[in-house]
């Protein structure tokens, strides 16, 4: 089974630049969407042979999370139980036979910092609610993370400490997942390499040069993780300023 995680920056906008060829050629069983922007009747791609949930913001064009399943869950979730995050459309939870499955859209700190405290409810909520799946079946958690955790997984570590996105706080609110008994796939598979990212700036030559974050990612149980037989980062793929990422999940 394939997975495939992406925010689109706008699905609209996505659809222009480039979805749809991805889309039918990665040709995965499971796609999960970020910063999907829009509502059901705002974009015409429907694809046949996948069921389909979209989450949407209260507020018009923005935020909102997206599934296209080719397995039909058991069980569909919306939101984490927290209103303020719920009407942003962040979180989508389906439920299948061997794992449960949640697409989450992270809320950004934003430049100045300002939503810093949200953010750390989130993370101590989120927490909660993980672990509560996780003692019930393995849990597979996507998405973008707004953070990049180690020094490895940003270009120019040193320049941006305390910037948003790689502030002590949200650096150890991650490692606080982990120690709560998740892995990040791909560290796991790839320890030591660098140069690895999934987000980078739209200022001029800065994708061409890889001057990038990764920020994005596939967390699983750490007994779920002989499961994960490969992971992905889909870095040569346009139509955001996030690239896709993936696993292959053992069936």
């Amino acid at each position: 089974m394939k997975i495939v995680s992406w925010n689109v920056a706008g699905f609209r906008a996505c659809l222009k630049k480039g979805f749809l060829s991805f889309f039918e050629n990665i040709d995965a069983d499971i796609f999960c969407l970020q910063e999907v922007k829009a509502t059901a009747n705002q974009y015409d791609f429907h694809p046949e042979g996948y069921f389909e949930y979209l989450y949407p913001a209260e507020r018009k064009g923005y935020s909102g999370t997206l599934v296209f399943s080719r397995i039909e869950p058991i069980d569909v979730r919306y939101g984490i139980g927290i209103s303020k995050f719920d009407q942003e459309g962040r979180s989508i939870t389906l439920e299948y036979d061997q794992f449960y499955l949640v697409n989450f859209y992270v809320p950004n700190v934003k430049r100045s910092l300002e939503r810093m405290d949200e953010r750390m409810e989130w993370e101590t909520r989120v927490q909660q609610y993980l672990h509560k799946l996780d003692q019930e079946k393995p849990v597979i958690v996507c998405g973008d993370f707004n953070v990049a955790h180690t020094e490895i997984d940003i270009k120019n570590a040193k320049q941006n400490i305390g910037n948003a996105g790689f502030t002590y706080e949200e650096r150890e609110k991650f490692t606080e997942l982990l120690e709560k008994g998740f892995i990040d796939t791909f560290r796991y598979y790839h320890p030591e390499e660098k140069d690895h990212y999934t987000w980078w700036s739209y200022m001029k030559d800065v994708r061409k040069r890889n001057i990038g974050w990764r920020i994005d990612y596939f967390l699983v149980s750490k007994r779920f993780i002989g499961n994960i037989k490969d992971t992905m980062i889909y870095s040569e793929i346009y139509g955001s300023d996030h690239c896709p990422i993936g696993i292959e999940v053992e069936e």
